[in-house]
């Protein structure tokens, strides 16, 4: 996630903006270095432990997936809140694309921060009034693309090694691309980083792979949400009265509902997956796709690269700098290819998405 804290602009609200300085500088304020930390023998032992996953997890972003360290995540700071933001997306009652909320300088962008849980909720009741789906989740971290160091947060320290690095390796990826205006790219770019660096971190490090059932488990649940945005779509399109669009809407979703519950029967610890598919909204099924739904295509361009990190970068940064609709078919054809291979190596796989059907 990017957090725009940029000078103030006409169409964006002194509220704002003051909210997002203050937040920003506070947790600047408060940062301690993390090699400090590590030789403090004051500093707790699993914190120190975790600090010491920091550091090695720049080293690698660093030395092998060439990104702009620099001193980003140099530096802990521990917040006075469990997290750092909370973000607002809204999506109108008939669509899946979300608002837009422009800054100078960092462009147009899919989500709204806010340190205050309070400013949020407000800010959250509002669009409702206006007839907006709305999302409203807390965000353990985020990017200022460079224009501050970024430090390590409370918010999330403690996560897991290899869910630290996944962390690390996107935010830092939004400080070596970034593409004003074009949430999805940036997220998508982002998340597909991640995705192609851990494998070897965890090879290097030792650690286990996920558990396919797990794997399994999140690709089912996507699976169900895509289906879903398909059908929502073609509802939404359609030239049916309004209410009739909205008996609709509400079927599709309670369908969606009654899907995941039918294929998440047995599983374990599936809680991240029942709490998103009970709140799911135009909102939630408009934040995962730009965080997803270009993923692939990206890591078809890291392969037509030749697994290059320095070449794909450069690749990336070609195709963002293209007009966005040709960008955008440029990302779609890289999307089809990578559909196909996927398709050629692994042979059929089991559908989630056939429950959804049901909802036609």
């Amino acid at each position: 996630m990017i957090v725009a804290l940029l000078p103030l602009g006409g169409c964006e609200t002194v509220q704002f903006y003051s909210q997002a300085a203050t937040g920003q500088l506070k947790i600047l304020a408060g940062r301690k270095s993390i090699d400090r930390l590590v030789v403090d023998e004051q500093t707790d032992a699993k914190l120190r432990q975790q600090l010491e996953w920091v550091r090695a997890i720049r080293a690698y972003a660093a030395g092998e997936l060439h990104l702009p360290v620099g001193s980003a995540y140099s530096a802990f700071t521990q917040l006075e809140d469990e997290y750092a933001l909370w973000n607002l997306v809204a999506a109108p009652e008939f669509s899946l694309s979300p608002k837009k909320w422009c800054y100078p300088i960092a462009g147009c962008a899919s989500y709204r921060g806010y340190f205050a849980k309070a400013d949020a909720q407000f800010h959250a009741g509002r669009l409702r009034a206006e007839g907006y789906d709305v999302y409203l989740g807390p965000v353990p971290a985020y990017s200022t693309l460079g224009w501050f160091d970024d430090p390590v947060l409370s918010s999330f320290v403690n996560w897991k090694p290899d869910r630290l690095a996944s962390l690390l390796f996107h935010e830092l990826a939004h400080r070596r691309v970034y593409i004003a205006g074009d949430t999805r790219f940036n997220e998508s770019f982002a998340t597909a980083v991640s995705r192609i660096a851990l494998p070897d971190w965890r090879r290097r490090n030792g650690l286990p792979a996920p558990q396919v059932a797990s794997v399994e488990q999140a690709r089912r649940v996507n699976g169900l949400m895509v289906a879903a945005r398909k059908q929502l779509q073609a509802i939404y399109q359609s030239d049916q009265p309004v209410a009739e669009k909205r008996v609709r809407k509400a079927q599709t979703l309670q369908q969606l509902r009654r899907c995941y519950r039918e294929v998440s029967t047995g599983w374990v610890q599936d809680e991240k997956f029942s709490r998103m598919i009970e709140k799911t909204n135009n909102a939630t099924l408009a934040l995962v796709s730009e965080y997803q739904s270009q993923v692939p295509a990206f890591v078809q361009l890291y392969k037509d690269s030749g697994r290059d990190w320095e070449a794909f970068y450069t690749a990336v940064e070609r195709l963002g700098a293209l007009p966005k609709a040709e960008r955008k078919a440029r990302l779609e054809a890289l999307n089809t290819r990578a559909q196909a291979s996927s398709k050629k190596v692994t042979g059929p796989s089991l559908h989630s998405d056939t429950c959804m059907s049901a909802a036609n």
